[in-house]
């Protein structure tokens, strides 16, 4: 592996959204971009309403298109694969771990070893489905997840790797009602520990999209994604991240729409 593409928030089955992301998957085909040197990471909201079936069809079946042509893909959910994005199910925590891992009883942190890098996927979403709270778009990891990342960042596997942490909600700016809710929690178990920290959640922002993250946290490379798709012609960007360099620099938006 040498190359990460980053997505987020692809939001398929709003508006024009589906065929939005097959473009990518199409450019991200026809740029002669092999499969074997890339991994695919996608932070959430893949589709845009998990009550509608159709839609999570549709995004798995785009999804498996990428699969098909070889190349690794590492999604994880955000608040729209639970829901309407502003309320949610509990039953779609199990459903997205089966249609997108093939396994019910995959667990986060979720864990994976690809050449010199250890890929760890948080869910930011289901501990905001307690009936108090599951109302919005904030994100909560929780301490059971947190405690668990703890253990897997001393690992014997984990520890010497590259480590590339990856999760829906936006871990640094605060919203009302939109913001990861035990960001500081999650800053004392990362901070100065991984090399890259990928994210979504916040793309009507312009500026905050837009932001420049580098080095927050002690983290060398942080990437907001925004709307890959440009949901409602919002900010978002489809990273290339060259992680044969050391120096964000060499990482770029690669504008396949």
């Amino acid at each position: 592996m040498k190359k990460i593409i980053h997505l987020s928030d692809l939001h398929v089955g709003h508006k024009e959204c589906g065929d939005r992301f097959r473009l990518i998957i199409d450019s991200i085909s026809k740029s002669c971009l092999p499969s074997s040197d890339y991994v695919v990471v996608i932070t959430g909201d893949i589709a845009d309403n998990a009550f509608r079936e159709e839609q999570n069809e549709e995004a798995a079946a785009s999804i498996g298109m990428l699969e098909e042509q070889g190349y690794r893909v590492l999604p994880v959910p955000g608040n729209h694969d639970y829901g309407t994005g502003i309320m949610a199910n509990r039953k779609f925590v199990g459903l997205f771990k089966q249609r997108y891992y093939g396994n019910k009883r995959i667990s986060y942190p979720k864990l994976d070893i690809i050449d010199d890098f250890a890929f760890i996927g948080l869910d930011s979403t289901a501990g905001e489905l307690n009936w108090n709270d599951r109302y919005f778009s904030e994100g909560e990891l929780g301490k059971a997840q947190l405690n668990r990342l703890k253990r897997i960042l001393l690992r014997p596997e984990v520890a010497p790797r590259k480590k590339i942490v990856y999760l829906h909600h936006h871990p640094f700016d605060f919203k009302l009602a939109m913001q990861l809710k035990d960001s500081e929690e999650l800053k004392e178990i990362i901070s100065n520990r991984v090399e890259m920290l990928l994210f979504g959640h916040y793309h009507r922002d312009k500026e905050t999209a837009s932001k420049i993250n580098h080095g927050t946290w002690g983290i060398p490379r942080c990437y907001n994604a925004g709307s890959s798709t440009h949901k409602n012609g919002e900010t978002g960007f489809q990273w290339i991240i060259d992680t044969e360099n050391d120096n964000p620099s060499a990482d770029f938006d690669a504008g396949f729409i």
